[in-house]
């Protein structure tokens, strides 16, 4: 079997950096607007503010909580691509190898994702988490809060930054160890790369079992501290999931009508789509979960995490909390319900958009309602954080891409994939 090397154009590359600067600039415009209107980015959001008592959010907690959103999303997409791999692995999959190296390269990202997120939380970590303010602990203070304390060993800014290193560490190190053997493996072939590379993924499997749900804990539940919840591990690893099975299909559907992966047919598709049909089902079936027996059980400190996303806030979210649940479930659950839709290009690469946007709106529920409030809205600095992290992103997954070929050419299931059907 021969090599299928990816070669990135100059005009490619340029059209990443373009979204990189034409996100610097709606950015820098909407700093400039929440600067100029005392608080609001393009005359979002500071009437509610005013209205609701509470001092308009400066325009660098607003950076801040983006920044943090935007990371967080990022990196777990970038994070499932080795999560992919290893479960492939694992389940002896053969249909899935002509499509793993786009998954192993979705792990580019990782070391970007792990320096920003330890910078944002070192300069923003009192913009986003409640928690890292000393005078909580202080039983002297009048703003003494014993539920934050009671959780101090756990959530304190050391074993924070502790956690996070080793999260990354830990991912990093896989990542970069399993595309090593994949890529000796094309070198020398045998089938001890193989063997080797499942030993591996079955430790990483374990690991990011535990590190995703505390990780999920860490960065994005304790943003609510006072709420708890058993599901929320779960909860974020479904929006992660399917997030990152949306960017392997759309990535192998763009590959695939630029002449690239001539070898993967619409059987492949067909098993990608049935993945991104089954785990919208699994997000939407952990989400009503989670709701129902909070809304049913009505007791105020668990209900409240709902009751500022569906009716408080002055309903300043309630439109997100329903477009989440239209685009990532209703939308893929409808569009992908037959065989024919999950064979066909134009269906998958339509409904792989849409999950990628709506998981974004996702993470944007569960991290705006408690940092900014009302004074959350849909601005320049929104659209142009996400078009940064977008383009940079890309180059990271595309330079993954280009680095090895795209075809796993000694792996002992190749032929099996080549002649997959369904």
């Amino acid at each position: 079997m021969t090599e299928e090397r990816l070669i990135i154009s100059r005009k490619t590359n340029n059209k990443f950096f373009l979204m990189i600067a034409v996100g610097v600039v709606l950015l820098i415009a909407g700093i400039i607007f929440m600067a100029a209107g005392g608080g609001a980015d393009h005359g979002e959001g500071h009437g509610e503010a005013a209205a609701a008592g509470h001092e308009a959010a400066s325009w660098t907690k607003r950076l801040f909580v983006n920044l943090w959103l935007n990371n967080v999303y990022f990196t777990g997409i970038a994070l499932i691509g080795t999560f992919f791999v290893a479960v492939q692995y694992v389940a002896y999959a053969g249909w899935s190898v002509l499509i793993k190296r786009i998954a192993l390269a979705l792990s580019y990202f990782l070391p970007i994702g792990g320096a920003l997120m330890l910078l944002v939380f070192l300069f923003g970590g009192h913009d986003i988490f409640h928690w890292t303010h000393e005078y909580l602990y202080d039983i002297n203070d009048e703003r003494y809060d014993p539920i934050i304390a009671g959780k101090s060993p756990y959530l304190n800014t050391a074993f924070f930054l502790i956690r996070m290193v080793i999260y990354f560490a830990l991912w990093i190190w896989f990542s970069m160890w399993l595309r090593k053997e994949s890529i000796n493996e094309d070198l020398n072939g045998g089938t001890n790369y193989y063997h080797k590379s499942i030993r591996i993924s079955a430790v990483f499997l374990v690991i990011f079992g535990i590190t995703s749900s505390t990780a999920a804990w860490d960065w994005v539940l304790s943003i609510d501290t006072h709420w708890f919840s058993t599901m929320f591990g779960w909860y974020v690893f479904a929006s992660w999931w399917v997030s990152g099975l949306a960017a392997i299909t759309l990535t192998v559907i763009i590959l695939k009508q630029n002449g690239y992966l001539k070898m993967v047919n619409a059987n492949h598709l067909h098993d990608l789509g049935k993945f991104v049909f089954a785990f919208s089902i699994f997000w939407t079936y952990i989400w009503f979960s989670q709701f129902l027996l909070y809304w049913y059980a009505n007791m105020p400190e668990e209900a409240i995490y709902f009751i500022e996303r569906l009716g408080g806030n002055g309903g300043h979210f309630k439109w997100i909390f329903f477009f989440n649940l239209i685009i990532n479930f209703v939308l893929p659950f409808l569009v992908l319900m037959t065989r024919d839709a999950k064979r066909q290009m134009i269906m998958l690469k339509i409904v792989t958009i849409a999950i990628l946007i709506g998981h974004w709106f996702d993470f944007y529920l569960m991290m705006m309602p408690g940092t900014l409030r009302t004074d959350a809205g849909i601005g320049f600095i929104e659209i142009g954080t996400a078009l940064i992290f977008l383009g940079v992103f890309l180059l990271a997954f595309t330079k993954g891409l280009s680095k090895a070929s795209l075809v796993p050419v000694n792996h002992p299931f190749l032929e099996e994939s080549v002649h997959h059907h369904v």
